[in-house]
């Protein structure tokens, strides 16, 4: 009720500023209560209350972090979970985090590359719905999924890394792609990931989420390969080409999150200060934006693989407890 309430407010908050600011934040013509977009992580947990409960095979469950997340999923009836690993290790972290393993299925596979073929192999016979990545190498991980033969790829589709963050200087999430896959994306990979970008939006109920296309400046200079690209990919979504959403580009990332940096410049652009989603240029890039974001301002965040038939959670190591439990309630919404 207090998330709801609060999504109300700012909604109403939204719809006023929409009326007295030249940066247009909802197409709204007069002031009225509507249901908003998510604006915190937690709310991940809220939209899940009333869908079915979804089967998330863990490969290598044998670190606290992991655990203790998928755990605490299972305990806020978020999902189900089967953890393939070393037993004797699993059973040991959950002894010490006194999780009753009751609740969890235990699959006993030591060697990392047999048990991520083992997942592998249990969803494409439709015996879970998510992958979740624990204490694997990447590697061997990405190796099991992305086999021609029996992995969770098909042929043309475009495998690719989306992130949520929650930065609390920021007025909503931001949807982010890509970070952690796909080094330098060519223009058509780039109109894939915008699409994941949107369909991801459209389940934390953004109806038309705007896409600022990151680049080092608004202008569009054939030198530099990310304006010319930004500006194909403006004109594609206006001609309908990249449909359910705004794009604009390129956009510097001061003027696509900040509306005092926008008007200094006298650029106009339904995106600009309030972008939902941001493209970088490449994975440098993106990745920068997302460490900067989790490590000095301490933001919350989420993030899952897509491209595959079902939604991979690929933990780092180092994420923590939070991180893991919100990229699995993100996964959750996107199964199925």
């Amino acid at each position: 009720m207090v998330i709801l309430c609060n999504r109300l407010i700012y909604t109403c908050f939204l719809s006023y500023f929409d009326i007295y600011s030249n940066i247009i934040f909802v197409k709204s013509h007069h002031l009225k209560t509507i249901l908003m977009a998510i604006r915190k992580l937690i709310e991940l947990i809220e939209l899940l209350k009333d869908k079915s409960l979804k089967t998330i095979l863990v490969v290598c469950a044998n670190d606290e972090h992991t655990i203790a997340a998928v755990n605490e999923a299972v305990v806020q009836n978020l999902v189900k979970a089967v953890l393939i690993g070393d037993e004797v290790k699993i059973a040991s972290v959950c002894e010490i985090l006194g999780i009753d393993t009751k609740n969890l299925t235990i699959i006993h596979q030591p060697i990392e590359e047999l048990a991520a073929l083992l997942a592998v192999e249990m969803i494409n016979r439709s015996e879970g719905d998510i992958l979740m990545k624990g204490l694997i190498s990447t590697d061997k991980f990405m190796r099991a999924i992305l086999n021609k033969e029996k992995g969770l790829t098909d042929h043309g589709k475009v495998v690719s890394h989306v992130t949520l963050v929650e930065n609390e200087n920021y007025h909503k999430l931001l949807i982010v792609g890509d970070v952690a896959v796909i080094p330098l994306p060519d223009l058509n990979q780039k109109v894939q990931i915008i699409k994941y970008m949107v369909e991801i939006a459209k389940r934390l109920e953004i109806d038309l989420p705007k896409i600022a296309v990151i680049a080092p400046s608004e202008q569009i200079l054939p030198s530099i390969l990310s304006t010319t690209e930004a500006a194909l990919l403006s004109k594609m979504n206006e001609r309908g080409q990249i449909p359910g959403c705004i794009v604009d580009g390129p956009l510097a990332l001061d003027v696509a999150i900040d509306i005092e940096s926008a008007a200094i410049k006298g650029l106009k652009s339904a995106v600009a200060g309030d972008a939902d989603c941001l493209l970088f240029p490449n994975l440098e890039s993106g990745n920068i934006f997302y460490k900067v974001n989790t490590k000095f301002a301490r933001s919350e965040s989420a993030a899952i693989m897509v491209g595959a038939r079902v939604p991979v959670v690929l933990a780092s190591r180092g994420d923590s407890t939070r991180v893991k439990l919100f990229s699995i309630a993100l996964s959750a919404l996107m199964a199925g």
